[in-house]
């Protein structure tokens, strides 16, 4: 059970190994680093990559393992147009080209735009990156990671880090993502059969 050495400690202990282990994860801290020198507005890296990163760690995985992607957020209001969008996309393409592994970068400040026609239901209009992230479908999926303007790696973690130190994907019923935290909460625990995932 030592892959839950972290699991129920006070949460500035859960913060200070989370970003020891993203610091030393090799993906991350090279994703992160060229994240920084985009200085993309309002930018955060989120999600998958990192809890994923901290299961390998405590699992004993390799860097990588089980992570399909990278995503980038960003908020930037300025301009709400696919054709804005895109071309930061095509911008930061050739930064993030040496990583194993694609990035994948959205501006967060149009995402009510074309969420109801893919997912067929509305969508708050998000007011920062950290909005966004408090309205994914798991609670243990919404953490994110930048640097602040000192260097110092920032935390984004609306419900806490326990979750994942855990190995519990809990849902997060603020929107209607009952497929969503289902589907991934199978996919994760094909990975890391160590992983509770608690039903909608």
């Amino acid at each position: 059970m030592d892959h839950l050495r972290h699991s129920g400690l006070p949460f500035e202990a859960q913060r200070a190994a989370f970003l020891d282990i993203v610091s030393r994860d090799a993906l991350l801290s090279d994703a992160l680093g060229r994240a920084r020198r985009l200085a993309l507005p309002d930018w955060l890296l989120v999600s998958g990559a990192l809890y994923n990163s901290v299961w390998n760690e405590l699992t004993g995985k390799p860097s990588g393992y089980g992570i399909r992607d990278v995503d980038l957020f960003y908020f930037d209001e300025s301009d709400l147009s696919y054709e804005a969008e895109d071309g930061v996309i095509a911008a930061v393409a050739p930064v993030f080209a040496e990583l194993p592994l694609p990035v994948e970068v959205r501006n967060q400040a149009r995402v009510h735009l074309w969420y109801p026609l893919k997912f067929g239901q509305s969508c708050p209009h998000y007011t920062s990156s950290s909005d966004s992230v408090r309205h994914f479908a798991s609670k243990t999926h919404a953490v994110g990671v930048r640097f602040d303007a000192d260097g110092q790696l920032d935390l984004v973690a609306p419900f806490g880090l326990d979750d994942i130190f855990s190995f519990r994907i809990t849902p997060n019923r603020v929107m209607d993502n009952r497929q969503t935290h289902e589907a991934k909460g199978a996919r994760a625990k094909a990975y890391w059969p160590e992983i509770t995932v608690y039903p909608w």
